[in-house]
């Protein structure tokens, strides 16, 4: 028995070279596993399930392919927060919350996409907080594919351009956070995204050891965490 967990793949068409590493790992080690969940970012972007191409049938069809050998649960992360069950059942895959605790082998594991933790940046928290409201997110579906893909894109470039102002402390999560939400969930194993900065971090948690996993984007690298009753490894491989 063995739990796979990615994030961060922002796959798109431009990155033909990410699409196809994440084809090949569904095939060759995810589906190996009795569990793959996926924390959020999966797409570069989602304007709703309506939008259908090639491409996405593509993801979809090997996702379903997966699902044959494997679980798979998929968490909403800052790009693909519009992907609606629709889009996940036809995938085989389940929608969870994030926050998301879970046991496994024996102990309380706490999974999130990571934004929550980056409390720093007020101006993406108000962002976030926004975007998540239901009736935002009904008005913004309303719309035609092609006005949700400008107002998509208009809001990567301000993004990116608030990011590039940004001090990198801000864009990393709080440790007070990070402690305070392990406390309330009385776990001392975290694993997240988002922040883009893979590494396995010992801290304290109410005076017990705990550590904080952080899965790596796939860039030049594709990163995995893999989990069995003996081992919790962060694992990459390279993107050719």
């Amino acid at each position: 028995m063995a739990y796979c967990f990615i994030s961060d793949l922002h796959l798109h068409e431009g990155r033909p070279d990410i699409t196809q590493a994440f084809l090949t790992f569904l095939e060759e080690t995810a589906s190996k596993a009795e569990k793959l969940y996926i924390l959020g970012d999966l797409f570069e972007t989602w304007i709703g399930d309506d939008n259908q191409n090639d491409f996405i049938s593509g993801i979809r069809e090997a996702l379903l392919k997966t699902n044959q050998t494997a679980e798979i649960y998929m968490m909403h992360g800052n790009r693909d927060f519009l992907l609606g069950h629709e889009f996940a059942f036809s995938s085989g895959m389940t929608l969870i919350t994030d926050p998301r605790l879970e046991e496994m082998f024996g102990k309380p594991v706490l999974l999130m996409h990571g934004d929550l933790l980056c409390t720093e940046d007020v101006d993406y928290q108000s962002f976030r907080k926004t975007s998540r409201d239901p009736q935002w997110q009904k008005e913004f579906l309303s719309k035609s594919l092609i006005e949700r893909n400008e107002i998509a894109r208009e809001l990567r470039d301000i993004s990116k351009q608030a990011t590039e102002q940004k001090k990198e402390n801000i864009m990393d999560v709080t440790p007070s956070e990070v402690s305070k939400t392990m406390e309330n969930f009385s776990v001392n194993l975290l694993i997240h995204g988002h922040t883009h900065r893979p590494n396995s971090h010992d801290i304290e948690i109410n005076n017990q050891p705990a550590k904080r996993i952080v899965l790596g984007d796939w860039d030049k690298y594709g990163w995995y965490l893999w989990m069995d009753s003996s081992s919790c490894e962060l694992k990459k491989f390279s993107i050719s």
